[in-house]
């Protein structure tokens, strides 16, 4: 779920590539779901949305047409409500007037821009939801091929600060002080969009699925036979579909940020995806990757953006610090650290890779 420079997946966390480990009977199911007549668990659905691929699978054979219809819909919603690059949209328009007026938005849009500001507050502004002019002027994944001129680079980090970004609970007003600045949602929304999803489903008598935003997994209860998932977790070095680990889980969401997949080379140094809006460059530390595991998608999409950015140490306390939460991190120089919760959970399958206890 991280600052992506074009449409409402601006979620520079991306870079997940986390898959559903199955046995081959299972996995060659879900190939061949959607067009099978005697719907083999599960049946599936792919859409094209957010700037990505998105995948539901649902492991009841009570699932219809009509549900996927709808699941479609709410994802429509969302982006048409959020995507800061369309012109009706609630974030465009409070864009559009920044330094002018407070805008009133829907209460699904402020609830997720309050979270927001919540994150930037906690993490004293490395999450960073008004991050959009330092996004759009690196441009990695959207055209971006060199490394932009200090002068631009220090304009836009003038435009950056969520403590100018005013909410009104009693009204849902929004407001973006100071002329210039961009309200960007994707380093969370995406989150956001499985979480409604998920609960679609539950509502709809539904209890075991996946839904897959672009590599945000959201394990939806358990697997039919009540057996955890199991979880790959990506190798920043591999190939996607490469895992170093795995871990199991039930009724968890798992998102990682990480710098293998959306960069640019430049003077042949690599400058990756995920901004930070201190510096105005991409995040410098010791960190590939950082997964968060939680309940709640929208949470671990903002959390494993903002972890990423604080770096191996403090991204760790941050997690220990919040209920209900575990994390992965992998170092540059190939060494894992997962938190107290993950210790008898996570297995290393590579080599490459050791494990820190």
């Amino acid at each position: 779920m991280c600052y992506k420079h074009k449409g409402f997946v601006i979620f520079v966390n991306l870079v997940i590539i986390i898959s559903i480990l199955t046995g081959c009977s299972e996995a060659e199911n879900t190939d061949t779901a959607s067009q099978s007549q005697t719907q083999t668990l599960p049946i599936s659905e792919n859409y094209f949305i957010f700037d990505t691929v998105v995948s539901v699978r649902v492991y009841d054979e009570r699932i219809e047409k009509s549900h996927f219809d709808y699941i479609e819909s709410i994802m429509e919603q969302i982006d048409e409500t959020m995507n800061r690059f369309k012109e009706e949209s609630e974030v465009a328009k409070v864009n559009r007037l920044a330094g002018e007026e407070a805008v009133q938005v829907t209460e699904e849009t402020y609830h997720i821009i309050k979270t927001a500001k919540e994150y930037a507050l906690r993490s004293e502004g490395r999450f960073e939801p008004t991050i959009g002019p330092l996004v759009d002027l690196w441009a990695i994944g959207n055209g971006g091929s060199e490394v932009p001129p200090i002068a631009e680079i220090d304009a836009a980090k003038q435009l950056i600060d969520f403590n100018k970004l005013e909410l009104n609970d009693d009204s849902l007003t929004v407001k973006l002080q100071q002329k210039g600045m961009t309200l960007d949602l994707g380093a969370i929304a995406k989150g956001y969009a499985a979480d409604v999803i998920a609960s679609y489903l539950q509502e709809q008598g539904f209890t075991s699925a996946i839904i897959d935003l672009g590599g945000n997994i959201l394990a939806m209860g358990s697997k039919p036979d009540k057996s955890p998932w199991r979880i790959g977790i990506q190798s920043p070095d591999e190939n996607r579909g490469e895992h170093l680990g795995t871990i199991s889980v039930v009724n968890k969401t798992i998102v990682t940020s990480g710098v293998y997949e959306r960069y640019f080379i430049y003077d042949n140094k690599q400058y990756h995806h995920i901004i930070d809006p201190f510096t105005g460059y991409p995040a410098a530390n010791e960190l590939a990757s950082a997964t968060i595991i939680t309940e709640k998608s929208m949470h671990a999409d903002a959390m494993s953006t903002t972890v990423f950015l604080l770096g191996l140490e403090e991204g760790m306390a941050f997690v220990e610090s919040t209920e209900n939460t575990e994390a992965i991190f992998v170092t540059n120089d190939h060494k894992v650290y997962v938190t107290s919760g993950l210790k008898d959970n996570f297995k290393l399958t590579r080599q490459e890779y050791e494990l820190v206890e």
